[in-house]
This record gives structure tokens, C-alpha cells and sequence, in this order.
């Protein structure tokens, strides 16, 4: 059992404050640290006009130099416990520690403490202890402004502080000075500046966090979108992979029969086409497992292509979306994967125009060219009294997704006319040329 385990918690709680204290007001409390500019991308100060908008960000220091000042005219005017030279130089050490906060907050507390005294006791008239007025000032703003720079324990400590101080100002002055002592209205205006400071700070504190953690969760939520929308299109594209390699290993097993006395080689080669065919098939199932969902279940039917596109406009159709279809150049058959890729892609182009525009013509432009696939697919503006549902974005990922892997090019982005338009690229290997 350590020697921490066998303390009594009260020896504990009292280490902890011993601790944070040191930590608070003590541990490089003199510090250099730049009081930066406040942001102006406020509710506010967003409504300034440009350049004085640029120059709003300065405000806290400025508001901090003419508190310092007027804690430098409050000495020279506003007491007669001073006069001449004296006057002004109380003054500016009042004024010193009010400056001071914007470079080394913790080291002007310390500051203050000690110069509240020496200002104190250099004034021919005792009455002013244990503050004088600029003193008064110039420790009230120095108490709000360390407050807002560092942790809320810390206004804590301060206030305890500065109650210790004027407790034994009044104790070195006598009882018959309680009755002119500042040390009472010091305490609670303090208190109300630190608890109102604080108050803020935590709140602010708060928000960051709570907006820290948003963004956090944002960026999570997306990567786990696109990591279900790669499982999703790694399932599809299954079906098609196991059928091309199937083919594969039923060809390389047949093709020795198909010869009249093959040569050994030719059949080796065949079996070991047939091997890794297999192999291959395996390895893929088994990967697909992984990625597998425990509510995923295969497909009966085979996976759709652009022939059968015409029957899902029908369902759109139905469903209230009008809808044209326009092909251009030589239509043929692509690649399963490109087949299906731009049935999806077109699938999921007219349900964002299902839910976010309601009413609204769309159109479906398929383009066969040398060098690829061209896909575009735009809807108007929202029409009708329908409301726009809300989405999730995962659409746009899994398009995005799916072009990505077939090395294309994908644009989105809304119309002249409030519509939307979808426009992707799917580049197609020309197959070899058969010789004559």
C-alpha cells in the first residue's frame, strides 16, 4: 500500500488545493502571454462595416488601456491623500498592474497585491487602508481580466487572497479602523466580477467543447458512411466478380476435352488456370464475409444493368417524378461493374430528386462514347406543396464512392434555375481489336 492510499482524505482534499494553487497562481506565474485579438465573426460584430470590423478585435485591449487610465486620473483627482509628483506616481502604479494583464495575467494579480500596500502606505493619511481609490479600481479590473484569462479555481484563489490581504490590513490597523475599511465592499464587488466572469467563461468553455465534440462527431459520421457505402458497393460487385471467375474455372476445366489429345502442358495449364480460379473464388468469399453485415442477405436475383433502366423510370414514374430519357452514340454492352455502377449512380441521382425536389421534371442523359460512359442526370427546382425532405448526404458518398473506384470523374452541384445536376464520367477500356 503506498503512502497516498494511507493518508486520511482530508490530508488528501487539502495536498489537492495545496496543489492547485501552486498550479493556479504560482507555477510560472509571471508568464509572457499575449492577450490575443477576440474574433469577429460574431452575431455583432459581423454586421461592422469592413475595416472597422477589422480593427473590433482589439476592443478588449482597448477597453483594458482606458481602465488603466482612469485609474490614473482617479489618483491624481479623486484623493487627497496625495499630491504632486507622488500623486502621479501612485497612479501610474495602479495603472502599471491594470496594463499589465495583457502580457502577464497571474504576474499582475501578484502585481497588484503588492503594490495595493505601497500605494497604501505612502499616502500621508492612514484612513485610506487597506485600498486607496485608484487602488480599488486597479485591483477590481485586475481580479475581472486574470479571471477571464485563466481557470475558473483560479478566480477562487484570487478572491480568498484578497480577502486574506484586507483581513490583515485591518488587523495591523486596529479595531477602530473597521469602521472606515473598504475591505467589505472590495469582497463583494469582487465576488460579483469574478462570479459573473467565471459564469462566462465556463459557458464559453462549454460551447467549445460541445462544438469540439459536434465537428468530432461529424467527421466520424461521414467516415462511417463512406466505410458502409464501400461494404455496400464491395457486396454488389460480388455477384459479378464470382460469375466472371466462375466462368473462368468451369472454361479452364472444360477446355482440355474440347482437343483431341491435348499435350500434357496444355492441360497442366489449363488445371492450374482452374486452381487459382478457385482459389481466387474463395479468397473472395471470404473477404466478403468479413465486410458482411449479420443481416446481410445475397441477392436472388442477378444484379441489375443499364438494360433494365428503362423499368426503374417506370417505377419513378409511378412514384410522381416525371422523367426523360435521352441515350447518345453507339450503345453496347459494358462491363458488369460499369453496368451496375451506372444503374446505381442514376438510381440514387432520381431519389434525391424524389425527396429533396418534389414535383420537379428530371432528366437522364446516357452517352456512349470511345472512351467511356457519360452520365448526367438533372431535375428542376421543387414544385407543388410537397416539402423537400431532408437527407443524409450518404447518396452523393456512395456516387462518389462507386466513380472513384472505376477511376472516373463526378460533378454535382445545383442549376441556373434552382435544380440540381449530377455529372459523372466512367472511363471504358476499349476491348482489343480481333485480327482479320
Amino acid at each position: 500500500m503506498t503512502d497516498t492510499e494511507t493518508r486520511s482524505p482530508e490530508i488528501r482534499l487539502t495536498m489537492g488545493l495545496l496543489a492547485g494553487l501552486r498550479q493556479d497562481l504560482f507555477h510560472d506565474a509571471f508568464a509572457y502571454r499575449p492577450l490575443q485579438p477576440m474574433r469577429t465573426d460574431g452575431a455583432l460584430t459581423r454586421r461592422l462595416p469592413g475595416r472597422i470590423r477589422a480593427r473590433a478585435g482589439w476592443t478588449p485591449h482597448t477597453v483594458v488601456l482606458g481602465l488603466a487610465l482612469i485609474t490614473l486620473l482617479l489618483s491624481a483627482n479623486g484623493t487627497a491623500d496625495f499630491s504632486g509628483p507622488l500623486s502621479f506616481l501612485t497612479g501610474l502604479v495602479s495603472a502599471g498592474t491594470v496594463v499589465m494583464t495583457l502580457i502577464r495575467p497571474v504576474g499582475a494579480f501578484w502585481a497588484s497585491m503588492v503594490a495595493t500596500p505601497v500605494v497604501a502606505l505612502l499616502g500621508s493619511d492612514y484612513g485610506s487602508l487597506p485600498w486607496t481609490d485608484s487602488a480599488f479600481l486597479a485591483h477590481l479590473v485586475v481580479l475581472t481580466v486574470v479571471a477571464a484569462r485563466t481557470r475558473p479555481r483560479a478566480a477562487a484563489w484570487m478572491w480568498t487572497a484578497t480577502a486574506l490581504y484586507g483581513f490583515l490590513a485591518g488587523a495591523v490597523r486596529g479595531p477602530d479602523a473597521l469602521s472606515g475599511s473598504n475591505t467589505a465592499v472590495m469582497l463583494f464587488l469582487a465576488a460579483v466580477a469574478l462570479l459573473v466572469t467565471t459564469t462566462v467563461q465556463i459557458r464559453r468553455e462549454a460551447r467549445r467543447e460541445v462544438s469540439a465534440q459536434q465537428t468530432v462527431t461529424a467527421i466520424e459520421r461521414d467516415r462511417r458512411t463512406l466505410l458502409e457505402e464501400r461494404t455496400t458497393i464491395a457486396r454488389e460487385l460480388h455477384d459479378v466478380v464470382a460469375h466472371h471467375m466462375s466462368v473462368v474455372a468451369i472454361q479452364a476445366e472444360a477446355a482440355p476435352y474440347r482437343v483431341t489429345d491435348p499435350p500434357p502442358e496444355l492441360t497442366r495449364s489449363f488445371e492450374v488456370i482452374r486452381e487459382n480460379a478457385v482459389a481466387a473464388l474463395t479468397e473472395l468469399r471470404r473477404v466478403l464475409g468479413v465486410v458482411r453485415a449479420e443481416d446481410y442477405e445475397a441477392p436472388d436475383a442477378p444484379q441489375p444493368t443499364l438494360a433494365e433502366l428503362d423499368g426503374l423510370l417506370t417505377n419513378v414514374r409511378e412514384a410522381g417524378l416525371g422523367v426523360e430519357k435521352a441515350v447518345t452514340g453507339s450503345v453496347r454492352e459494358l462491363p458488369q461493374g460499369v453496368e451496375l455502377s451506372a444503374y446505381r449512380i442514376v438510381q440514387e441521382a432520381l431519389s434525391n430528386a424524389l425527396r429533396h425536389a418534389p414535383g420537379a421534371p428530371a432528366r437522364v442523359e446516357i452517352s456512349y462514347v470511345l472512351g467511356g460512359l457519360g452520365l448526367r442526370v438533372v431535375n428542376g427546382p421543387p414544385r407543388g406543396l410537397v416539402k423537400p425532405s431532408p437527407g443524409a448526404g450518404h447518396g452523393l458518398t456512395g456516387m462518389r464512392e462507386r466513380v472513384a473506384m472505376l477511376n472516373g470523374e463526378i460533378t454535382t452541384g445545383t442549376t441556373d434555375d434552382g435544380g440540381y445536376e449530377i455529372a459523372a464520367f466512367i472511363p471504358v477500356q476499349r476491348p482489343a481489336e480481333e485480327p482479320a
